[in-house]
């Protein structure tokens, strides 16, 4: 399987490497030398810039294998959770993104890909249950480079794509045969609050292609004997408040395209911080999240993971970059 995967990923960086000198790895086609400066949207340059790898236990059920966990509400479950690397910079920039420390501010460390490489290797040996990469659009190139040494170097977990959506469909077909788990989000379906609160009013247009390519890819679910997601596609949707025409709209669209065989991850995580708009600075209610999870469960969506319980503080996760651990922990969805 390693050395499968190396082939695919020689491949993928004989033909995406060229695009380095001239950057259209994403939508945003900066077409910056990110060989020579870290600019662009995304603000990167040829290295990876990572700001916290760890065993991370507020993914599903099925990346963070809490579902059987002897003691949910322990504080530091042992032995289990998903690899996750938190990758500083994102080519989408939400106004609203609760990861803004290392999302709009940067934090974190500049990393060599052998150092990247170790980190997989690492959160492997901890345990974890795959090698999630959250926001790995824009430092696709690094990432496949750690990978191949990590491969290389007996790296066996299945492998985690946590996107934005916001993606170049070319680039995905690249990844054919590398991800196991396809884990994008599908933000919006309205142009309106995508220009307004992410700067994109293209973002649909950009992330229907790369989420059809992610199916035709990963068209099935499976999961092992032990409860845990080996591939893949898993959507996920974050409701914002006072944006239930988008959220429908974006229900409607999965629904129609995929069939509602296509997991659905139904968020209601949102809380205002960064430059949330005026509109959106205030917690998503109750009645908000219910509407679009009862659409969804009317819909027929055969596998949801929804967050009815996050109402309550207590059970918020709110991460700070600042911490090792930026999250302390609360019960996966369900």
């Amino acid at each position: 399987m390693s050395q499968r995967k190396i082939a695919r990923i020689d491949r993928a960086l004989d033909a995406l490497e060229r695009l380095e000198s001239d950057c259209t790895l994403c939508p945003r086609a900066c077409h910056v030398d990110r060989r020579k400066e870290a600019a662009g949207v995304c603000r990167s340059g040829a290295r990876a810039s990572v700001s916290s790898a760890l065993l991370h236990f507020g993914e599903e059920p099925v990346l963070s294998g809490l579902q059987d966990c002897a003691d949910p509400g322990a504080s530091s479950p042992s032995g289990r959770g998903s690899g996750t690397i938190f990758f500083s910079g994102c080519n989408l920039r939400c106004l609203f993104c609760q990861n803004y420390q290392i999302s709009w501010l940067g934090q974190g460390r500049t990393v060599e890909d052998a150092e990247l490489a170790e980190f997989m290797l690492d959160l492997e040996r901890q345990g974890a249950l795959n090698i999630n990469l959250v926001s790995p659009t824009h430092l696709i190139l690094p990432i496949l480079r750690s990978l191949r040494i990590a491969y290389a170097r007996g790296l066996s977990l299945p492998l985690v794509y946590n996107s934005n959506g916001y993606e170049a469909v070319e680039v995905i077909e690249r990844l054919a045969g590398i991800v196991d788990v396809y884990l994008p989000d599908c933000k919006y379906a309205l142009p309106e609050p995508a220009r307004r609160y992410s700067g994109a009013a293209d973002y649909f247009d950009r992330a229907k292609p790369a989420i059809q390519e992610m199916f035709l890819q990963k068209p099935d679910l499976f999961i092992d004997e032990h409860g845990i997601a080996q591939a893949g596609l898993i959507v996920r949707h974050l409701v914002l408040p006072g944006q239930t025409a988008n959220s429908l709209a974006v229900l409607e669209w999965l629904a129609t395209t995929f069939s509602t065989s296509v997991p659905l991850s139904l968020m209601s995580q949102y809380r205002p911080c960064w430059r949330a708009p005026e509109e959106i600075a205030r917690p998503l209610t109750l009645d908000e999240y219910r509407l679009i999870l009862n659409r969804a469960h009317h819909l027929g969506f055969e596998t949801l993971f929804a967050q009815p319980n996050l109402f309550e503080p207590e059970e918020h996760l709110n991460p700070d970059f600042d911490k090792k651990n930026p999250f302390r922990f609360s019960p996966a969805k369900k």
